[in-house]
């Protein structure tokens, strides 16, 4: 399967505000990333879509994205904060599992604003090692979210004694997803490989997020679509086939319904 880096892999943060105002498909499709993000909400309001289950955000949140995890935002309403993308995670020991934390104390804000302003200082700065003195400053946010985690803020759809059946089975599926969404897999093959059945599997998926597994499925590949033809110049039977569509044509149709236009013309409109 083809593959392009989400970003340059390097420890960066970026307003909130830039992450609102990109494309709505941008924004809402569920996708993961290869490097971990910590999103730090201190204004407006929305929706993310975590590991299968879709709640709500507001000021004072804190969510925790590890790689390989599909999330999506949706509605978001004069949102403000950081994104702190990490970049190269090795010998950070950050959580392996999603957190929305949901901080009602001040001196939690105090920390996390204290850890945050001190990694943009550096990153700002001109001084010798500032990146690895920002990664160390990541470390202790590290530190501080494995704090969290036994803390009655946590709101995280994975490990959470009160996620319910639906929302474990949809949080299997899209991590199964986005290993696999290259692959010529059908929905039944996955539900197969979950152990239940398509039906149960869809019903699951709308219960937690308000799509059914077919459509987390095509808008994952679609997603992966449309970068591929934004950012590479791979031939477009290539990208379909990357993307476990039988044919060019049916990739071409599923994407046309998708968009309203063409690969080929999206490509073109795109690099103009």
């Amino acid at each position: 399967m083809i593959r392009i880096p989400d970003q340059p892999k390097r420890l960066r943060i970026l307003p909130i505000s830039k992450l609102a105002a990109a494309p709505k498909w941008q924004l809402e499709t569920l996708r993961a990333l290869r490097e971990p993000v910590f999103y730090w909400f201190t204004a407006g309001q929305g929706r993310i879509t975590l590991g299968g289950s879709t709640r709500g955000f507001h000021p004072h949140n804190a969510i925790y994205i590890p790689p390989g995890t599909m999330y999506g935002f949706q509605a978001m309403t004069r949102a403000q904060g950081v994104a702190l993308h990490m970049g190269d995670a090795t010998g950070l020991d950050l959580p392996d599992t999603p957190m929305h934390l949901r901080l009602r104390d001040g001196t939690q804000h105090t920390e996390v604003a204290q850890i945050i302003d001190a990694i943009q200082r550096e990153l700002d700065g001109a001084k010798p090692f500032a990146e690895r003195a920002a990664r160390h400053q990541v470390g202790l946010l590290a530190i501080w979210l494995e704090r969290q985690r036994s803390g009655a803020g946590d709101d995280s759809p994975r490990g959470m004694a009160s996620a319910n059946a639906n929302e474990r089975l949809t949080a299997r599926y899209t991590a199964l997803l986005e290993r696999e969404y290259g692959s010529a897999l059908n929905v039944s093959d996955y539900a197969q490989a979950l152990g239940v059945t398509p039906t149960h599997l869809t019903r699951a998926c709308r219960a937690s997020c308000g799509r059914s597994a077919l459509q987390l499925m095509q808008e994952r590949r679609l997603f992966e679509a449309r970068r591929l033809l934004s950012e590479t110049d791979v031939p477009v039977q290539d990208i379909a086939r990357s993307l476990g569509f039988s044919t060019p044509g049916y990739f071409s149709r599923a994407f046309s319904a998708s968009t309203g236009t063409a690969p080929s013309v999206y490509r073109k409109a795109r690099n103009a």
